[in-house]
């Protein structure tokens, strides 16, 4: 079972540092009626949009590569 307000895509080779809403809603995922996209992004580490390197926090973007990735 998933943890709720994530999916398999989303955790593979994110961030540790990237929060969205959904990680903070106790509640089990229905991929059927899930229409939000959760796009309500901010990085742990400075609790802004943007990362400890001014890029825009990302579910792309905050990955392998970026200088202040940390994995899971």
């Amino acid at each position: 079972m998933e943890l709720p307000g994530t999916n398999r895509k989303a955790s593979r080779d994110r961030c540790c540092n990237l929060r969205w809403k959904g990680l903070y809603i106790d509640a089990e995922r229905n991929p059927a009626e899930d229409t939000s996209e959760d796009t309500a992004l901010w990085c742990l580490r400075t609790f802004t949009c943007l990362g400890p390197d001014d890029q825009v926090v990302d579910r792309s973007g905050c990955a392998p590569g970026r200088d202040c990735y940390e994995p899971l």
